[in-house]
């Protein structure tokens, strides 16, 4: 490859992790919106969590078409292929964490009126550590740092440890007090969602290290 295509596809990627940054904020204010609405029942705020999904969906389409772009006009090989097709996988990974926003959001809108079954405790929780999960993986792919992409998939075992406890409690109560099922089945359907997004970063940690060393292989089994 000559100094000019490689030049031009340096600029290329440059904008392609541009764009995937801007993703990641976009899915990081989703996550934060999405737990602060189902903190207040704020109604509003949840529809605006939905509304926004739109400019996330289209930002991933957009990365997509460019990393497609960059394929065909460059052809990129070893190394340089993997790190497009990291990024196609990393888009498709944090559309669906948006998607996983938008289910908190409505279930936010399901609930109305109705109290919360209990105060929110370990949900805060589970939600920060996602957000900071996924801070973290997108830098060790800026970065291209296998490493620091093994340390975020380790820290999927706190969502998953938070996730457990969040079911059980609810589950004890909801067996002592049957009318309260209906509550407590919506905060299980926002934990779930959290505990989604901490498995779909760590399918970006999973594709950093691909990208860094050519090996696939599933983290956390």
């Amino acid at each position: 490859m000559t100094s000019r295509p490689r030049s031009m596809f340096d600029h290329q990627l440059v904008q392609i992790r541009d764009d995937i940054l801007r993703m990641g904020a976009l899915v990081d204010t989703a996550i934060a919106r999405a737990l602060q609405a189902l903190k207040n029942q704020d109604a509003p705020l949840a529809r605006q969590v939905i509304e926004d999904d739109t400019a996330i969906n289209t930002l991933r389409f957009t990365v997509e078409e460019e990393c497609l772009t960059t394929i065909a006009t460059q052809q990129p090989a070893a190394g340089d292929l993997r790190v497009v097709i990291t990024a196609i996988n990393i888009v498709n990974d944090l559309e669906r964490m948006a998607d996983h926003a938008t289910g908190i959001a409505k279930t936010v809108l399901r609930m109305g009126d109705e109290p919360l079954l209990k105060p929110l405790v370990d949900l805060p929780r589970m939600a920060e550590a996602a957000r900071d999960m996924l801070r973290r993986g997108l830098d060790a792919f800026v970065n291209r740092d296998a490493a620091a992409a093994r340390a975020v998939a380790d820290s999927d075992d706190e969502i998953d440890h938070l996730y457990k406890a969040i079911f059980d409690e609810l589950l004890g109560i909801m067996a002592r007090d049957p009318a309260g099922i209906s509550r407590g089945t919506y905060l299980l359907w926002c934990a779930h969602n959290l505990e989604r997004i901490g498995d779909r970063v760590t399918n970006i940690a999973e594709r950093v290290i691909f990208m860094m060393t050519g090996t696939m292989k599933e983290l956390n089994n």
